[in-house]
């Protein structure tokens, strides 16, 4: 019979995805305790005067922008470890999308909340569900203004884990 593969070397790196030979690798979550797990981020999209108000009227020729951009960010949340190689599939438990309107600004911004109960945090699911509703309101207007800037996007805070809380400075 062949012989089983050694286990991976713990890593030396504070880089959690490379193991000791710097080869990337899935981190081992096994042992780690079943927690709630908290992300909340947080992102704009920046565009024209012009662009701003079709959003704001609901005349956009590909129809409610704010609202399928919040299913695309629901989506692009629970389709997280396909996207990132070395993210974990998680069951996430509750993903809430809230898009505005920062007249100021002349943007729109989006927010996303991501739960779960896990043994791993769902930072990049909150991140992923960010940017695809951003990009998700780009596709939509982009014949009207190619010129739009996806800006600002990053955690504002997660909670659980051995690490507990942490809140954006």
């Amino acid at each position: 019979m062949p012989k089983p593969p050694a286990p991976p070397l713990p890593s030396i790196s504070p880089l959690t995805h490379f193991d000791a030979a710097g080869q990337a690798h899935m981190v081992d979550i096994g042992s780690k305790a079943v927690t709630p797990r908290r992300a909340i981020a947080h992102g704009r999209i920046v565009m024209q005067p012009a662009t701003l108000e079709l959003v704001r009227a609901g005349n956009s020729k590909k129809g409610d922008v704010l609202g399928i951009a919040r299913i695309a960010a629901i989506q692009g949340a629970k389709r997280t470890a396909d996207l990132i190689p070395l993210c974990h599939p998680i069951a996430l438990t509750r993903v809430a999308v809230e898009l505005s309107i920062d007249e100021a600004g002349c943007a729109v911004c989006c927010s996303a909340t991501v739960e779960c109960e896990g043994r791993t945090g769902v930072e990049m699911e909150a991140l992923t569900a960010v940017q695809v509703g951003l990009l998700t309101v780009y596709d939509m207007l982009k014949a009207t203004d190619r010129g739009m800037t996806i800006t600002d996007v990053k955690l504002l805070e997660k909670h659980g884990g051995k690490s507990g809380s942490w809140l954006a400075p």
